[in-house]
């Protein structure tokens, strides 16, 4: 079976929060590039604290010391290459993100879209943002038709800066509507859906935000409707996880147990494969790397099968 509704080429980017010694240093090449800087407001700035920062302090994790005023977070394609970087700061409800795409190679990959689709899914689901600002020189026509594409829309211009920015209200409108490059569309019960906003409220884990923006691009269906091939709550799948085959059932976070297959959730797959069908293929990144994933079969589904209580 041939994968369907998404392909692997489609422009991917993930952002981690861990800066390494070696993130420092490549970060240091993209900045002495004048074409990446020029319309960096702060990058003599940066450059001169990431060079302080690694001249005297000699440790292999340096993500405390990114984190000081925002929170700064490195970008990686589908290969797990590194390919820029993404701050956020918030100010009061407002947030406002600087964004670079640090290697001029990477220009024109539509990488800068896939990284504004990221940030924005911290912004306002993990850091709870009203609006989030992106402040851009006039003449950096790159960016500006990556933000305006992204649903950003002009709020101020002066000669020196264009300040655009996106509503809470009209990114969830945007999510649902404009689905980003590298995904399929998923789809959701009206009982899950229910049942998963309640668990998002109380869960503590760090990573539900990315649970919460799922189930919000999710297309919602009446449980007797739903496809049979899909990956419901309780369902039992068969997955390609990058090299390796596993049968799994994906349960609420009180039945997890990895040891027997079953996954929670709120776990990384467990949140990756919710909504997705038979054949659907696409990446996810996990804490220090990125998964490539297949959907093989269902084995089970409670909808298909009439169990409903489940």
């Amino acid at each position: 079976m041939k994968p369907t509704g998404v392909k692997m080429d489609k422009p991917f980017i993930s952002l981690s929060p861990e800066i390494t010694r070696a993130n420092a240093l490549t970060l240091m090449d993209w900045l002495e590039d004048e074409g990446v800087t020029r319309y960096l407001s702060d990058s003599s700035h940066v450059s001169r604290f990431i060079e302080q920062v690694i001249g005297r302090v000699q440790l292999p994790i340096l993500t405390h010391l990114f984190n000081q005023g925002g929170r700064f977070f490195m970008a990686y394609d589908g290969q797990d290459v590194p390919v820029g970087f993404v701050r956020l700061v918030k100010n009061g409800r407002d947030c406002e993100m600087v964004l670079v795409i640090g290697n001029r190679d990477n220009w024109g990959r539509k990488l800068g879209a896939s990284a504004i689709r990221e940030g924005m899914k911290l912004a306002f689901f993990d850091m709870r943002a009203d609006k989030l600002i992106a402040k851009i020189h006039p003449d950096n026509e790159r960016s500006l038709k990556a933000f305006l594409r992204s649903g950003f829309s002009l709020e101020r211009e002066t000669p020196a800066m264009k300040s655009l920015a996106m509503s809470s209200e009209r990114y969830l409108r945007f999510l649902r509507e404009s689905p980003a490059a590298h995904t399929c569309d998923i789809y959701i019960t009206e009982i899950d859906k229910a049942r998963l906003r309640s668990l998002v409220e109380v869960e503590q884990d760090s990573g539900i935000f990315e649970l919460e923006h799922e189930i919000e691009r999710a297309i919602v269906v009446d449980p007797r409707r739903v496809a049979q091939d899909v990956v419901t709550m309780n369902s039992k799948a068969l997955l390609r996880v990058d090299d390796e085959e596993l049968e799994v059932a994906l349960v609420y976070p009180e039945d997890a147990d990895d040891g027997a297959g079953k996954l929670s959730v709120c776990s990384g797959i467990g949140t990756a494969i919710l909504g997705y069908k038979e054949g659907d293929a696409f990446s996810w990144r996990m804490p220090h790397r990125t998964c490539h994933i297949r959907i093989g079969k269902v084995l089970y589904q409670p909808e298909a099968a009439g169990d409903f209580h489940l």
